[in-house]
């Protein structure tokens, strides 16, 4: 058996986004008799023990915790600070650990707080292989410029890894922009296919409709997002006054930027079309899918966008814009005529340009139906949990441990 140790900054059962997912649909998939995972990271909330083990991996928290924070809390003193402290505190509890133990390789979530304190651990054990995989979702230039003071330091998360996984080509460029010059990977995230291409009984989505206000000639238009700026949210609030008023946006997701796009669709007076459902269950998600039309995100960067690929599970038309990771599965009619089209591509920032796409899969039923079928199959050939943990076990695990 082998032991690798995860640096995160959060993990099950506080805020958990497509990185968190990732390491748990995958841990899940590989043998404890195999490889056994531990992993430092934040606690956050104080009810949580300090140690306990979900699936695969046996879970060491550290840093500040309050009882049962809010979304909010984790931004002011004393919970901000926790990922300040993350590359230090971590990389102590990774050493103690390491050191009635030895691990065989460690493997840090991002290039960021956590591959602060990866990068300390590789100095300290420099024999110990290291695995950093790229998942962000901001755009490049933004990521640099929050480190400027650290820029040196920070290359070196990159430049110290013995191998990287990304989750697109995208982020691969950022590995050897960063001055990687090592193996790398591209592994994407995947989608739980079964969970959302579920059906329901017409009664259970007689009752989401009611409860949600669909009326019989309703079209709902929804997202998936964290309501931060990066997502445009406010784009598609912006572009409803261009569609018919049947057209309504359902939002699901919380995030510091919901008093601002609250407020922008009551300057517009689409206060009433757009439905702020907030934080809504990973189980409860694809029935909301399932009563909508429409899948649309038009992002201004992404990693790569697991929620496109969820709503292609759940049979849904896409529209996304053709920024960072979404090219790798989202190929136009238009721009890209050697591909089977799964999707539609709008303008960065242009409200115009999402009416267009939204008004064109209305108006043309047989494009809507092959987007539908043609992003099903490639979901499900291409990213199935199953088929990416096989993936990361025989090229990544088994690269960074012979």
């Amino acid at each position: 058996m082998k032991r690798i140790l995860i640096f995160s900054l959060a993990y099950y059962p506080n805020t958990v986004g497509g990185a968190e997912v990732a390491l748990k649909e995958i841990t899940d998939r590989i043998a404890p008799e195999e490889i056994s995972f531990d992993m430092v990271t934040l606690r956050f909330d104080s009810t949580l023990p300090k140690f306990e083990r979900i699936g695969n991996v046996n879970i060491y928290r550290i840093g500040f915790a309050a009882k049962h924070p809010q979304i909010g809390d984790l931004s002011r003193f004393p919970l901000s600070f926790n990922k300040y402290l993350f590359p230090f505190i971590g990389f102590l509890k990774a050493r103690s650990l390491h050191r009635k133990n030895p691990y065989d390789g460690i493997w840090a979530m991002m290039a960021n707080y956590a591959g602060f304190a990866a990068l300390f651990f590789k100095m300290r054990f420099p024999k110990v292989p290291y695995l950093l995989t790229l998942q962000e979702g901001d755009p490049i230039e933004y990521i640099k410029e929050r480190v400027q003071s650290v820029y040196a330091l920070f290359e070196k998360i990159f430049m110290r890894a013995d191998l990287i996984q990304t989750i697109s080509h995208y982020l691969a460029g950022f590995a050897r922009d960063m001055r990687y010059t090592g193996p790398l990977e591209v592994i994407p995230n995947a989608v739980n296919v079964a969970h959302f291409s579920q059906t329901y009984s017409t009664e259970e989505l007689f009752a989401l409709k009611q409860k949600l206000g669909k009326a019989t000639d309703d079209v709902f238009v929804i997202t998936t997002s964290r309501l931060v700026k990066k997502n445009a949210v406010d784009e598609v609030i912006r572009a409803l006054p261009l569609l018919d008023r049947r057209v309504k946006f359902v939002v699901l997701g919380i995030g510091p930027d919901e008093a601002t796009l609250r407020a922008l669709a009551d300057e517009l007076k689409v206060s009433d079309r757009v439905k702020f459902m907030r934080q809504v269950s990973h189980d409860e998600m694809p029935k909301y899918l399932a009563v909508s039309e429409i899948f649309i995100r038009p992002s201004r960067s992404e990693g790569l966008g697991n929620s496109f690929l969820e709503a292609m599970a759940a049979g849904l038309p896409v529209i996304a814009t053709s920024v960072g990771g979404i090219p790798d599965f989202l190929f136009d009619p238009e721009k890209n005529p050697d591909r089977e089209p799964t999707g539609l591509f709008c303008k960065v920032d242009d409200p115009e340009s999402i009416a267009t796409q939204v008004k064109r899969l209305l108006d043309d039923s047989a494009l809507r139906a092959r987007l539908v079928a043609n992003g099903k199959k490639l979901v499900t050939e291409n990213y199935d949990w199953n088929l990416i943990a096989t993936q990361m076990r025989e090229r990544v695990f088994a690269q960074l441990l012979k």
